[in-house]
């Protein structure tokens, strides 16, 4: 009888997920995100406003699809890292006139 594991080895893993810029991110390796980082994701929010000029919303979104590789479903719950959504949000709300 043959023992499959319970949990997937590290070789196993998925591989690094592509982002629309043509970077691949790591899974969990956002704790080093950079300026540079912030400021794409929060150019990439905007792409949402077409679906609703909600800042919260479209900054969640591009964190969520960027920390994940995919965009949020309905009731999705996995959690984003929080102090990445924050400095996304003030990134774009920085940028945003007026």
């Amino acid at each position: 009888m043959q023992r499959i594991p319970l949990v997937p080895s590290r070789q196993d893993s998925p591989a690094p997920h592509p982002t629309p810029g043509g970077t691949s991110v790591e899974p969990q390796a956002q704790e080093q995100a950079g300026p540079a980082l912030i400021e794409q994701l929060a150019q990439e929010s905007r792409q949402f406003d077409g679906t609703g000029a909600d800042p919260e919303r479209n900054c969640w979104l591009v964190v969520h699809r960027h920390q994940h590789g995919v965009l949020p479903s309905e009731y999705d719950i996995r959690e984003i890292p929080e102090e990445l959504y924050l400095a996304v949000l003030a990134a774009r709300r920085a940028s945003e006139p007026g």
